[in-house]
């Protein structure tokens, strides 16, 4: 009995076979069809029994820019050998500062050299003179020989040592592939001998079809009623924007008002108003990303500049002496990213944003910041912040804890530990410290204090400020128990944990 089948179909049976689990791609080239083509006509012949499908996991390695480039020119403690032996270094110490010009290293590259060079037993490198090994084998070397065959696509023989050793140089790249296999089944063997005839097959019935009669000649396929359906992911608000509208109404609620404003900002919003001087490391860009167009900002207001730079230069009051450091009003007017959101916060003191502001005030902001930081469990490189102030005639470091507490207190947060802390911009000051529910351990999650009259007396503000920066990441990591906040913020998130996890009220 003749079996009719689309033609993707009988050619991928044609090409099969019943003894050996052949690759799809293979399959693919022989059907001169495109492989995502034949991997579906695969799966639609495994639901019918005529093929058996299976999958197998494995490495794909590739060579980075820096390994191809060291392929070709040698490896940098190779080349420092090669150097070393010119110069007789096999019978007398060479200095390594005649060295490393005539192997071509420089910068990284002789960094690169020089730790490579003794661990591979090359020679030995001592107060600036390099010793070689006459009876060290650089053909023999396992990195320059698996460099070569990774390039040629020959790995089998490559030890998995030394296969690390060069992906922890960054020289070498592995990409977990899924190759999918398949068999003829029996009923798919009976099925060739029977006979397959190729029929244009036809999944649903369209306009042109009934008018033009066609219907009534081609091939309807059936309906599957046993196969699964795709699952239906519905959209849903992450998780951390949930937990950031419930930090705004909890707010609200406690009588602060939202603030907004730039993401780009002029340094003098982002640091100077906040007493921070102009060559603190923090300001460098190892820890802020800086424009390079536009690279300032286009005026700022003339008299709270001539204040602040008073500030910084002479201090505030009788026994203020300022920093005693340069002060450039360039440096104020250069464009960074916010590393804090506190420049909304000199913003709104100053009256610049909407007008003076008469005490008592209360505002908050949940915005994103950026910071040059390293990646890791707890830090990003962009996050979102919690500042919040209060304005007041009087106000103590106990009003500021029993804010805290009130605010930490609608998050099931009850054992907050409070640590003296400096600022340049508070005084007195305290970080925030949280138990993590899964770990015991505690999590920072905020910095505060009362800001300084060097802060507040520039800006125009005769009451107390009392003010703060949360990490909302850290709320999170409190409220939920997650550990890696790169489980669920960025580029390597858990969408599966994202789509289950249970937001809590």
């Amino acid at each position: 009995m003749t079996t009719r089948l689309p033609p993707v179909q009988v050619a991928l049976l044609e090409a099969a076979d019943a003894e050996t689990d052949r690759p799809i791609t293979d399959l693919a080239g022989e059907a001169d069809r495109k492989p995502e083509t034949v991997t579906r006509a695969a799966f639609e012949l495994e639901d019918a029994g005529l093929v058996a499908v299976t999958e197998e996991t494995e490495d794909s390695l590739t060579l980075t820019p820096e390994g191809e480039r060291y392929r070709g020119e040698g490896l940098p403690e190779l080349r420092l050998y090669e150097a070393a032996l010119a110069a007789g270094a096999d019978d007398e110490p060479a200095g390594l500062g005649d060295l490393l010009p005539e192997a071509d290293l420089d910068g990284d590259a002789a960094d690169i050299a020089l730790a490579n060079f003794a661990r591979k037993g090359y020679g030995e490198v001592e107060s600036g003179s390099v010793r070689a090994d006459p009876d060290a084998d650089p053909d023999a070397d396992a990195e320059r020989a698996a460099l070569a065959a990774v390039a040629a696509g020959d790995t089998s023989d490559l030890e998995a040592a030394t296969l690390d050793r060069l992906e922890r140089r960054a020289l070498l790249e592995r990409t977990e592939r899924t190759a999918r296999l398949v068999r003829l089944t029996d009923d798919g063997v009976t099925a060739l001998m029977g006979g397959v005839e190729p029929v244009e097959r036809v999944d649903r019935v369209t306009p042109e079809l009934l008018t033009s009669g066609e219907w009534e000649d081609v091939d309807f396929a059936a309906y599957n009623v046993e196969a699964d359906a795709e699952p239906a992911r519905g959209g849903r608000e992450h998780i951390l924007r949930q937990t950031a509208n419930r930090v705004k109404d909890v707010l609200v609620g406690m009588g602060f008002e939202e603030m907004a404003g730039p993401h780009v900002d002029a340094q003098f919003w982002i640091n100077d108003c906040l007493f921070m001087p102009q060559d603190h490391p923090a300001r460098t860009h190892w820890d802020q990303f800086a424009l390079a167009q536009p690279d300032a900002v286009g005026e700022l207001p003339d008299d709270l500049v001539d204040r602040v730079r008073s500030a910084h230069l002479e201090g505030v009051g009788e026994d203020g002496e300022g920093y005693h450091s340069p002060w450039g009003v360039e440096t104020a007017a250069s464009l960074d990213l916010r590393g804090h959101t506190t420049s909304l916060s000199m913003r709104y003191l100053s009256g610049y944003q909407k007008g003076e502001l008469d005490p008592p005030q209360r505002c908050f902001s949940v915005e994103k910041v950026y910071r040059n930081d390293t990646l890791d469990p707890t830090h990003l490189l962009e996050f979102f912040q919690i500042e919040g102030w209060v304005m007041a005639e009087t106000l103590s470091v106990r009003d500021l804890m029993g804010t805290f507490e009130e605010f930490y207190d609608q998050f099931g947060i009850t054992d907050l530990e409070f640590k003296p802390h400096y600022n340049p911009y508070t005084e007195p000051s305290f970080e925030l410290f949280g138990t993590h529910p899964e770990t015991g351990d505690l999590v920072e999650v905020g910095n505060s204090g009362v800001f300084r009259d060097e802060v507040t007396e520039p800006l125009g503000v005769e009451a107390d400020v009392m003010a703060w920066g949360l990490s909302l990441e850290r709320l999170l990591m409190l409220i939920y128990g997650f550990e890696d906040i790169r489980d669920v913020h960025g580029t390597l998130c858990d969408l599966d944990l994202l789509r289950n996890v249970e937001a809590m009220h």
